[in-house]
Protein backbone atom coordinates (compact mmCIF):
# COMPACT_ATOMS: atom_id res chain seq x y z
CA UNK A 1 0.00 0.00 0.00
CA UNK A 2 1.43 3.29 -1.09
CA UNK A 3 1.62 5.59 2.17
CA UNK A 4 2.53 9.22 2.69
CA UNK A 5 3.84 8.18 6.14
CA UNK A 6 7.56 10.34 5.34
CA UNK A 7 5.65 13.50 4.08
CA UNK A 8 8.02 15.69 6.26
CA UNK A 9 11.34 13.94 4.42
CA UNK A 10 13.43 16.21 2.81
CA UNK A 11 13.93 15.37 -0.94
CA UNK A 12 16.85 14.82 -3.27
CA UNK A 13 17.35 15.77 -6.29
CA UNK A 14 19.23 14.61 -9.19
CA UNK A 15 21.94 18.46 -10.94
CA UNK A 16 20.41 19.92 -13.52
CA UNK A 17 17.18 19.79 -14.01
CA UNK A 18 16.28 18.28 -10.96
CA UNK A 19 13.90 15.67 -12.83
CA UNK A 20 15.07 12.33 -12.82
CA UNK A 21 16.94 12.19 -16.51
CA UNK A 22 16.21 8.04 -16.90
CA UNK A 23 12.38 8.22 -16.19
CA UNK A 24 11.54 11.39 -17.97
CA UNK A 25 8.47 11.93 -20.81
CA UNK A 26 8.43 9.51 -23.58
CA UNK A 27 9.28 11.67 -26.20
CA UNK A 28 7.25 10.71 -30.10
CA UNK A 29 4.16 8.46 -30.13
CA UNK A 30 3.22 5.75 -28.21
CA UNK A 31 2.11 5.08 -24.71
CA UNK A 32 4.96 6.93 -23.21
CA UNK A 33 6.41 7.17 -19.09
CA UNK A 34 3.79 6.00 -17.01
CA UNK A 35 4.51 5.79 -13.32
CA UNK A 36 2.07 4.38 -11.26
CA UNK A 37 1.74 5.14 -7.28
CA UNK A 38 1.21 2.41 -5.11
CA UNK A 39 2.37 -1.32 -4.94
CA UNK A 40 -0.66 -2.76 -3.93
CA UNK A 41 -2.62 -5.36 -6.29
CA UNK A 42 -4.09 -2.77 -8.06
CA UNK A 43 -1.29 -0.75 -8.52
CA UNK A 44 0.43 -3.99 -9.73
CA UNK A 45 -2.40 -4.82 -12.39
CA UNK A 46 -2.14 -1.19 -13.95
CA UNK A 47 1.82 -1.71 -14.47
CA UNK A 48 1.42 -5.01 -16.16
CA UNK A 49 -1.56 -3.65 -18.36
CA UNK A 50 0.94 -0.79 -19.23
CA UNK A 51 4.28 -2.50 -19.43
CA UNK A 52 2.58 -5.50 -21.69
CA UNK A 53 0.99 -2.55 -24.29
CA UNK A 54 4.15 -0.43 -24.75
CA UNK A 55 4.46 1.68 -21.89
CA UNK A 56 7.71 2.80 -20.11
CA UNK A 57 6.49 2.04 -16.52
CA UNK A 58 7.73 3.31 -13.20
CA UNK A 59 6.24 1.82 -9.86
CA UNK A 60 6.81 3.45 -7.21
CA UNK A 61 6.13 1.87 -3.56
CA UNK A 62 6.58 3.52 -0.02
CA UNK A 63 6.84 0.61 2.06
CA UNK A 64 9.49 -2.19 1.71
CA UNK A 65 7.58 -5.06 0.19
CA UNK A 66 4.62 -5.31 -2.93
CA UNK A 67 1.24 -6.48 -2.72
CA UNK A 68 -0.87 -4.17 0.28
CA UNK A 69 -3.05 -6.50 2.12
CA UNK A 70 -1.66 -9.69 0.03
CA UNK A 71 1.35 -11.13 2.07
CA UNK A 72 2.79 -14.24 2.81
CA UNK A 73 4.78 -15.36 5.69
CA UNK A 74 5.46 -18.69 7.82
CA UNK A 75 4.46 -20.10 11.05
CA UNK A 76 6.49 -22.92 12.87
CA UNK A 77 8.28 -23.25 9.13
CA UNK A 78 4.73 -23.69 7.58
CA UNK A 79 3.65 -20.92 4.73
CA UNK A 80 0.65 -19.31 5.32
CA UNK A 81 -1.17 -16.72 3.88
CA UNK A 82 -0.96 -13.65 6.54
CA UNK A 83 -3.40 -11.59 4.37
CA UNK A 84 -6.42 -12.14 2.14
CA UNK A 85 -6.33 -15.96 1.30
CA UNK A 86 -7.95 -16.44 -1.86
CA UNK A 87 -10.08 -14.67 -4.81
CA UNK A 88 -13.74 -14.82 -6.02
CA UNK A 89 -13.12 -17.83 -9.01
CA UNK A 90 -16.11 -16.74 -10.86
CA UNK A 91 -14.51 -13.43 -11.75
CA UNK A 92 -12.03 -13.84 -14.51
CA UNK A 93 -9.74 -11.01 -13.85
CA UNK A 94 -8.10 -12.79 -10.39
CA UNK A 95 -7.19 -16.11 -11.91
CA UNK A 96 -6.20 -14.69 -15.55
CA UNK A 97 -3.60 -12.23 -13.85
CA UNK A 98 -2.21 -15.11 -11.67
CA UNK A 99 -1.64 -17.17 -15.23
CA UNK A 100 -0.12 -14.21 -16.68
CA UNK A 101 2.04 -14.17 -13.54
CA UNK A 102 2.90 -17.99 -14.28
CA UNK A 103 1.37 -19.20 -11.24
CA UNK A 104 -1.52 -21.02 -13.59
CA UNK A 105 -0.16 -24.58 -12.65
CA UNK A 106 -0.58 -23.60 -8.52
CA UNK A 107 -4.07 -21.98 -8.85
CA UNK A 108 -5.95 -24.38 -5.82
CA UNK A 109 -9.66 -24.51 -5.01
CA UNK A 110 -10.41 -25.12 -1.44
CA UNK A 111 -10.33 -28.37 -0.27
CA UNK A 112 -13.65 -27.84 1.53
CA UNK A 113 -16.13 -25.31 1.36
CA UNK A 114 -18.74 -26.31 3.90
CA UNK A 115 -18.84 -23.41 6.97
CA UNK A 116 -20.61 -22.87 10.10
CA UNK A 117 -21.85 -19.92 12.01
CA UNK A 118 -21.60 -19.82 15.09
CA UNK A 119 -24.48 -17.96 17.31
CA UNK A 120 -26.71 -18.76 20.23
CA UNK A 121 -24.24 -20.46 21.64
CA UNK A 122 -23.77 -23.06 19.13
CA UNK A 123 -22.45 -23.94 15.76
CA UNK A 124 -24.83 -23.91 12.83
CA UNK A 125 -24.70 -24.95 9.23
CA UNK A 126 -24.16 -22.08 7.30
CA UNK A 127 -27.39 -22.24 5.26
CA UNK A 128 -27.73 -22.11 1.08
CA UNK A 129 -30.35 -20.24 -0.76
CA UNK A 130 -28.91 -16.73 -0.13
CA UNK A 131 -27.41 -13.67 -1.56
CA UNK A 132 -25.24 -12.29 1.07
CA UNK A 133 -26.72 -13.72 3.88
CA UNK A 134 -30.73 -12.20 2.20
CA UNK A 135 -32.63 -15.46 1.95
CA UNK A 136 -35.52 -16.34 -1.02
CA UNK A 137 -37.84 -18.15 1.78
CA UNK A 138 -38.39 -18.18 4.82
CA UNK A 139 -36.88 -22.02 4.87
CA UNK A 140 -33.24 -21.44 4.01
CA UNK A 141 -32.87 -20.15 7.36
CA UNK A 142 -34.44 -22.47 9.33
CA UNK A 143 -32.45 -23.68 11.86
CA UNK A 144 -30.14 -21.04 11.78
CA UNK A 145 -32.52 -18.35 12.79
CA UNK A 146 -34.94 -18.64 15.83
CA UNK A 147 -38.73 -19.99 15.31
CA UNK A 148 -39.97 -16.25 15.80
CA UNK A 149 -37.09 -15.09 12.74
CA UNK A 150 -37.93 -17.49 10.58
CA UNK A 151 -42.14 -16.89 10.79
CA UNK A 152 -41.27 -12.75 10.39
CA UNK A 153 -39.41 -13.81 7.03
CA UNK A 154 -42.39 -15.57 6.12
CA UNK A 155 -44.20 -12.42 6.71
CA UNK A 156 -42.74 -9.78 4.13
CA UNK A 157 -44.88 -10.65 1.10
CA UNK A 158 -47.77 -8.77 3.34
CA UNK A 159 -45.76 -5.55 3.56
CA UNK A 160 -46.81 -2.63 1.12
CA UNK A 161 -43.70 -2.37 -1.20
CA UNK A 162 -40.68 -0.03 -0.52
CA UNK A 163 -39.27 2.39 -2.11
CA UNK A 164 -34.75 2.23 -2.46
CA UNK A 165 -34.35 5.75 -3.72
CA UNK A 166 -30.61 5.99 -4.96
CA UNK A 167 -29.08 4.17 -2.19
CA UNK A 168 -30.21 2.02 1.00
CA UNK A 169 -28.07 0.68 3.51
CA UNK A 170 -28.57 -3.29 3.32
CA UNK A 171 -28.96 -3.50 7.32
CA UNK A 172 -31.50 -1.13 7.50
CA UNK A 173 -33.66 -2.26 4.09
CA UNK A 174 -33.40 -5.99 4.87
CA UNK A 175 -34.22 -5.56 8.82
CA UNK A 176 -37.34 -3.14 7.47
CA UNK A 177 -38.61 -6.22 5.36
CA UNK A 178 -37.37 -9.61 7.16
CA UNK A 179 -36.48 -8.65 10.30
CA UNK A 180 -33.38 -7.81 12.46
CA UNK A 181 -32.55 -11.69 12.83
CA UNK A 182 -31.66 -12.02 9.38
CA UNK A 183 -29.76 -9.02 9.73
CA UNK A 184 -27.29 -9.80 12.78
CA UNK A 185 -27.30 -13.61 12.46
CA UNK A 186 -26.02 -14.13 8.77
CA UNK A 187 -25.94 -10.33 6.74
CA UNK A 188 -23.45 -8.57 9.29
CA UNK A 189 -21.62 -11.57 9.72
CA UNK A 190 -20.65 -11.79 5.66
CA UNK A 191 -20.18 -8.64 5.11
CA UNK A 192 -18.23 -8.22 7.99
CA UNK A 193 -16.05 -10.67 6.38
CA UNK A 194 -16.08 -8.59 3.25
CA UNK A 195 -15.47 -5.29 4.68
CA UNK A 196 -15.14 -5.46 8.28
CA UNK A 197 -17.98 -3.16 8.53
CA UNK A 198 -21.43 -2.60 10.20
CA UNK A 199 -24.24 -3.38 7.53
CA UNK A 200 -26.53 -1.04 8.95
CA UNK A 201 -24.36 1.86 7.04
CA UNK A 202 -22.98 -0.13 4.37
CA UNK A 203 -24.51 0.47 0.46
CA UNK A 204 -26.30 -1.98 -0.67
CA UNK A 205 -25.91 -0.36 -4.03
CA UNK A 206 -22.31 -0.73 -3.34
CA UNK A 207 -21.99 -4.44 -1.79
CA UNK A 208 -25.02 -6.18 -3.36
CA UNK A 209 -25.73 -4.39 -7.05
CA UNK A 210 -27.73 -7.20 -8.24
CA UNK A 211 -29.77 -7.57 -5.49
CA UNK A 212 -30.06 -3.49 -5.49
CA UNK A 213 -31.43 -3.77 -8.80
CA UNK A 214 -33.39 -6.71 -8.55
CA UNK A 215 -35.04 -5.14 -5.22
CA UNK A 216 -36.06 -2.00 -7.26
CA UNK A 217 -38.35 -4.15 -9.61
CA UNK A 218 -39.75 -5.77 -7.90
CA UNK A 219 -42.71 -5.35 -4.51
CA UNK A 220 -40.84 -8.71 -2.84
CA UNK A 221 -37.60 -8.63 -1.37
CA UNK A 222 -38.07 -12.16 -1.17
CA UNK A 223 -38.92 -11.94 -5.14
CA UNK A 224 -35.52 -10.21 -5.74
CA UNK A 225 -33.18 -12.83 -4.32
CA UNK A 226 -35.20 -15.49 -6.08
CA UNK A 227 -34.67 -13.23 -9.43
CA UNK A 228 -30.83 -12.89 -8.59
CA UNK A 229 -30.86 -16.48 -8.01
CA UNK A 230 -32.60 -16.86 -11.16
CA UNK A 231 -30.21 -14.84 -13.10
CA UNK A 232 -27.42 -17.02 -11.71
CA UNK A 233 -28.27 -20.10 -12.51
CA UNK A 234 -29.54 -18.49 -16.32
CA UNK A 235 -25.26 -18.07 -16.36
CA UNK A 236 -24.46 -21.50 -15.66
CA UNK A 237 -21.34 -20.71 -13.50
CA UNK A 238 -19.83 -24.19 -12.55
CA UNK A 239 -16.26 -24.61 -10.65
CA UNK A 240 -15.55 -23.64 -6.92
CA UNK A 241 -16.66 -20.48 -6.49
CA UNK A 242 -13.28 -19.49 -4.82
CA UNK A 243 -9.57 -20.00 -5.48
CA UNK A 244 -6.22 -19.95 -3.54
CA UNK A 245 -2.88 -20.00 -4.92
CA UNK A 246 -0.57 -22.98 -3.55
CA UNK A 247 2.12 -21.37 -1.49
CA UNK A 248 -0.16 -18.46 -0.55
CA UNK A 249 -2.24 -16.02 -2.51
CA UNK A 250 0.62 -13.70 -1.48
CA UNK A 251 2.97 -14.59 -4.01
CA UNK A 252 0.76 -12.75 -6.77
CA UNK A 253 2.17 -9.73 -6.33
CA UNK A 254 5.75 -10.31 -6.64
CA UNK A 255 4.92 -12.71 -9.73
CA UNK A 256 3.06 -9.40 -11.62
CA UNK A 257 5.93 -7.49 -9.98
CA UNK A 258 8.48 -10.06 -12.33
CA UNK A 259 6.08 -10.29 -15.35
CA UNK A 260 6.41 -6.14 -15.07
CA UNK A 261 10.09 -6.62 -15.11
CA UNK A 262 10.62 -8.76 -17.58
CA UNK A 263 8.47 -6.12 -19.76
CA UNK A 264 11.01 -3.64 -19.31
CA UNK A 265 9.09 -1.69 -16.56
CA UNK A 266 10.81 -0.46 -13.12
CA UNK A 267 9.63 -1.34 -9.83
CA UNK A 268 10.81 0.95 -6.50
CA UNK A 269 9.81 0.08 -3.01
CA UNK A 270 11.00 1.70 -0.11
CA UNK A 271 10.16 5.00 -1.96
CA UNK A 272 7.57 7.48 -0.55
CA UNK A 273 5.92 9.94 -3.09
CA UNK A 274 5.47 13.45 -1.60
CA UNK A 275 4.10 15.45 -4.18
CA UNK A 276 2.23 15.70 -7.48
CA UNK A 277 1.65 18.29 -9.56
CA UNK A 278 1.40 19.36 -13.47
CA UNK A 279 4.01 21.53 -15.74
CA UNK A 280 4.91 21.83 -19.05
CA UNK A 281 7.20 18.56 -19.28
CA UNK A 282 4.26 16.53 -17.98
CA UNK A 283 3.38 15.55 -14.30
CA UNK A 284 6.36 15.77 -11.88
CA UNK A 285 6.00 13.79 -9.16
CA UNK A 286 8.52 14.20 -6.30
CA UNK A 287 9.60 11.39 -3.87
CA UNK A 288 11.67 11.23 -0.72
CA UNK A 289 14.60 10.55 -3.09
CA UNK A 290 14.34 12.40 -6.23
CA UNK A 291 11.93 14.17 -8.85
CA UNK A 292 10.38 11.84 -11.56
CA UNK A 293 8.64 13.02 -14.70
CA UNK A 294 6.24 11.38 -16.65
CA UNK A 295 3.62 11.60 -19.57
CA UNK A 296 0.91 9.94 -17.27
CA UNK A 297 0.11 8.79 -13.79
CA UNK A 298 -1.68 5.84 -12.34
CA UNK A 299 -2.39 6.69 -8.73
CA UNK A 300 -3.19 3.78 -7.09
CA UNK A 301 -2.54 4.66 -3.52
CA UNK A 302 -5.28 4.04 -0.12
CA UNK A 303 -7.92 6.93 -0.43
CA UNK A 304 -5.98 9.08 2.24
CA UNK A 305 -2.59 8.86 0.03
CA UNK A 306 -4.31 9.68 -2.58
CA UNK A 307 -6.26 13.22 -1.01
CA UNK A 308 -2.77 14.26 0.15
CA UNK A 309 -1.32 13.81 -3.52
CA UNK A 310 -4.25 15.65 -5.16
CA UNK A 311 -4.61 18.07 -2.52
CA UNK A 312 -3.24 20.87 -4.69
CA UNK A 313 -4.09 20.05 -8.27
CA UNK A 314 -7.69 18.25 -7.90
CA UNK A 315 -8.84 20.02 -4.18
CA UNK A 316 -12.58 18.55 -5.23
CA UNK A 317 -11.65 15.45 -5.71
CA UNK A 318 -8.80 15.10 -2.85
CA UNK A 319 -11.96 16.47 -0.31
CA UNK A 320 -14.28 13.56 -1.33
CA UNK A 321 -11.70 11.09 -0.65
CA UNK A 322 -10.57 12.37 2.79
CA UNK A 323 -14.17 11.80 3.60
CA UNK A 324 -13.51 7.85 2.66
CA UNK A 325 -13.28 6.12 5.83
CA UNK A 326 -11.53 2.72 6.86
CA UNK A 327 -11.87 -0.12 9.25
CA UNK A 328 -9.11 -1.58 11.21
CA UNK A 329 -8.34 -5.66 11.67
CA UNK A 330 -5.82 -8.08 13.08
CA UNK A 331 -5.54 -11.39 12.20
CA UNK A 332 -4.34 -14.11 14.56
CA UNK A 333 -2.17 -17.28 12.83
CA UNK A 334 -1.99 -20.35 15.36
CA UNK A 335 -0.42 -23.49 14.90
CA UNK A 336 -1.20 -26.16 16.94
CA UNK A 337 -0.23 -29.83 16.91
CA UNK A 338 -2.59 -32.23 15.01
CA UNK A 339 -3.01 -34.78 17.67
CA UNK A 340 -4.17 -31.99 20.33
CA UNK A 341 -7.30 -30.73 17.88
CA UNK A 342 -8.48 -34.12 16.65
CA UNK A 343 -11.52 -32.94 17.80
CA UNK A 344 -12.69 -30.30 15.57
CA UNK A 345 -15.94 -30.19 13.46
CA UNK A 346 -15.93 -30.41 9.85
CA UNK A 347 -15.41 -27.93 7.59
CA UNK A 348 -13.61 -24.77 6.47
CA UNK A 349 -14.41 -22.68 9.89
CA UNK A 350 -17.28 -20.72 11.10
CA UNK A 351 -18.89 -16.91 11.40
CA UNK A 352 -19.30 -15.13 14.17
CA UNK A 353 -21.95 -12.49 14.51
CA UNK A 354 -21.18 -9.03 16.18
CA UNK A 355 -24.48 -9.18 18.28
CA UNK A 356 -23.22 -12.56 20.17
CA UNK A 357 -21.10 -10.06 22.03
CA UNK A 358 -17.38 -12.52 20.90
CA UNK A 359 -14.56 -10.93 20.12
CA UNK A 360 -13.35 -13.13 17.02
CA UNK A 361 -15.84 -12.46 13.65
CA UNK A 362 -14.19 -15.83 11.93
CA UNK A 363 -12.28 -18.20 12.06
CA UNK A 364 -10.99 -20.25 9.34
CA UNK A 365 -9.05 -23.73 9.73
CA UNK A 366 -6.67 -23.12 6.76
CA UNK A 367 -5.23 -26.71 7.61
CA UNK A 368 -8.23 -27.88 6.54
CA UNK A 369 -9.42 -25.39 3.75
CA UNK A 370 -6.04 -25.35 1.91
CA UNK A 371 -4.23 -28.36 0.51
CA UNK A 372 -1.02 -26.92 0.43
CA UNK A 373 -0.86 -25.26 3.75
CA UNK A 374 -1.14 -29.11 4.91
CA UNK A 375 1.51 -30.19 2.73
CA UNK A 376 3.28 -27.60 4.19
CA UNK A 377 3.45 -29.69 7.39
CA UNK A 378 1.45 -32.38 8.05
CA UNK A 379 1.86 -32.66 11.97
CA UNK A 380 0.78 -29.17 12.42
CA UNK A 381 -2.58 -27.83 12.25
CA UNK A 382 -3.06 -24.24 11.41
CA UNK A 383 -6.46 -21.82 12.00
CA UNK A 384 -6.50 -18.27 11.80
CA UNK A 385 -9.20 -15.91 13.49
CA UNK A 386 -9.87 -12.06 12.25
CA UNK A 387 -10.65 -9.47 14.86
CA UNK A 388 -11.83 -5.80 14.49
CA UNK A 389 -14.72 -4.74 12.86
CA UNK A 390 -15.68 -0.66 11.86
CA UNK A 391 -15.75 1.62 14.89
CA UNK A 392 -13.67 -1.03 17.11
CA UNK A 393 -9.98 -0.26 16.47
CA UNK A 394 -9.54 -0.44 20.44
CA UNK A 395 -9.03 -4.17 19.75
CA UNK A 396 -6.18 -3.39 17.67
CA UNK A 397 -4.19 -1.40 20.66
CA UNK A 398 -4.35 -4.93 22.61
CA UNK A 399 -0.86 -6.72 22.66
CA UNK A 400 -0.29 -9.41 20.55
CA UNK A 401 -0.40 -11.91 23.47
CA UNK A 402 -3.77 -10.55 24.85
CA UNK A 403 -5.19 -10.81 20.84
CA UNK A 404 -3.50 -15.00 21.24
CA UNK A 405 -5.43 -15.34 24.68
CA UNK A 406 -9.13 -13.80 23.56
CA UNK A 407 -8.74 -15.96 20.09
CA UNK A 408 -8.30 -18.91 22.50
CA UNK A 409 -10.62 -17.99 24.57
CA UNK A 410 -13.68 -17.69 22.13
CA UNK A 411 -12.09 -20.37 20.12
CA UNK A 412 -12.55 -23.15 23.12
CA UNK A 413 -16.24 -21.89 23.82
CA UNK A 414 -16.93 -22.66 20.02
CA UNK A 415 -14.65 -25.68 18.84
CA UNK A 416 -13.37 -26.77 22.45
CA UNK A 417 -9.85 -26.33 21.47
CA UNK A 418 -7.81 -26.63 24.83
CA UNK A 419 -4.43 -27.28 23.67
CA UNK A 420 -1.79 -24.28 23.61
CA UNK A 421 -0.50 -23.57 20.37
CA UNK A 422 3.18 -24.16 19.55
CA UNK A 423 3.79 -20.81 17.78
CA UNK A 424 1.26 -17.57 16.28
CA UNK A 425 1.67 -14.64 14.41
CA UNK A 426 -0.72 -11.46 14.67
CA UNK A 427 -0.70 -9.67 11.62
CA UNK A 428 -2.38 -5.77 11.83
CA UNK A 429 -3.86 -4.04 8.86
CA UNK A 430 -4.29 -0.62 10.19
CA UNK A 431 -7.10 1.01 8.07
CA UNK A 432 -6.83 -1.64 5.54
CA UNK A 433 -10.69 -1.91 4.80
CA UNK A 434 -12.44 0.91 3.11
CA UNK A 435 -15.87 1.49 3.98
CA UNK A 436 -18.77 1.68 1.22
CA UNK A 437 -21.85 3.75 3.05
CA UNK A 438 -24.54 4.67 1.84
CA UNK A 439 -24.00 7.18 -1.52
CA UNK A 440 -20.22 5.69 -1.82
CA UNK A 441 -21.13 5.36 -5.31
CA UNK A 442 -22.16 8.71 -6.02
CA UNK A 443 -18.87 9.88 -4.27
CA UNK A 444 -16.99 7.99 -6.41
CA UNK A 445 -18.63 9.06 -9.68
CA UNK A 446 -17.89 12.42 -8.44
CA UNK A 447 -13.96 11.84 -7.91
CA UNK A 448 -13.54 10.41 -11.32
CA UNK A 449 -15.67 13.10 -12.73
CA UNK A 450 -12.82 15.48 -10.89
CA UNK A 451 -9.86 13.53 -11.82
CA UNK A 452 -11.01 13.09 -15.48
CA UNK A 453 -9.92 16.92 -15.51
CA UNK A 454 -6.64 16.05 -14.84
CA UNK A 455 -4.79 15.03 -18.56
CA UNK A 456 -2.67 11.75 -17.61
CA UNK A 457 -3.72 11.13 -14.58
CA UNK A 458 -6.36 8.03 -13.42
CA UNK A 459 -6.92 6.48 -9.82
CA UNK A 460 -7.69 3.07 -8.82
CA UNK A 461 -7.91 0.68 -6.01
CA UNK A 462 -9.93 -0.77 -3.20
CA UNK A 463 -11.66 2.69 -2.22
CA UNK A 464 -13.52 2.40 -5.64
CA UNK A 465 -15.73 -0.19 -7.34
CA UNK A 466 -15.00 -3.40 -4.80
CA UNK A 467 -12.80 -4.41 -2.13
CA UNK A 468 -11.66 -7.94 -3.91
CA UNK A 469 -8.73 -9.04 -5.05
CA UNK A 470 -10.77 -9.67 -9.00
CA UNK A 471 -12.08 -5.80 -8.46
CA UNK A 472 -8.80 -4.30 -7.55
CA UNK A 473 -7.49 -5.81 -10.74
CA UNK A 474 -10.15 -4.77 -12.75
CA UNK A 475 -10.09 -1.41 -11.49
CA UNK A 476 -6.23 -1.40 -11.93
CA UNK A 477 -6.48 -2.56 -15.31
CA UNK A 478 -9.19 -0.04 -16.22
CA UNK A 479 -7.09 3.19 -15.31
CA UNK A 480 -4.07 1.60 -17.14
CA UNK A 481 -6.77 1.13 -20.84
CA UNK A 482 -7.87 4.64 -20.03
CA UNK A 483 -4.21 6.17 -20.22
CA UNK A 484 -4.07 3.46 -22.81
CA UNK A 485 -6.94 5.03 -24.83
CA UNK A 486 -6.90 8.85 -24.01
CA UNK A 487 -3.34 9.88 -25.32
CA UNK A 488 -4.37 13.09 -23.66
CA UNK A 489 -0.88 13.30 -21.92
CA UNK A 490 0.13 16.07 -19.22
CA UNK A 491 2.86 17.53 -21.30
CA UNK A 492 1.62 21.06 -22.01
CA UNK A 493 -1.22 21.24 -19.75
CA UNK A 494 0.15 22.92 -16.71
CA UNK A 495 -1.67 24.91 -14.41
CA UNK A 496 -0.31 27.85 -16.17
CA UNK A 497 -1.63 26.67 -19.03
CA UNK A 498 -4.87 27.59 -18.79
CA UNK A 499 -5.87 23.70 -19.36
Amino acid sequence: MQSSQHADTATSTDTGTGTDPATGPGPGPGPGHVVVIGGGISGLAAAHRLATAGARVTLLEATGRLGGKLQTGEIAGTPVDLGAESMLARRPEGIALARAAGLGDRLQPPATSTAAVWTRDALRPLPKGHVMGVPGSPEALAGLLSPQGVARIGQERELPPAELGEDVAIGAYVADRLGREVVDRLVEPLLGGVYAGDAYRISMRASVPRLFEAARSRPSLLDAVREVQRQAAAQQQDGPVFMGVAGGVGTLPDAVADAVRAHGGEIRTGTAVLGLSRSALGWQIRTDRRILTADAVVLAAPAWAAADLLAAESPAAAAELGRIEYASMALVTLAFRRSEVTGLPDGSGFLVPPADGRTIKAATFSSRKWRWVTEGSSDLFVLRTSIGRYGEEEHLHRDDADLVAVSLRDLGAAVGIVAKPVAHEVTRWIGGLPQYPVGHLARVARIRAEVAGLPGLRVCGAAYDGVGIPACIADGQRAADEILATRTLARGTDRGTGQ
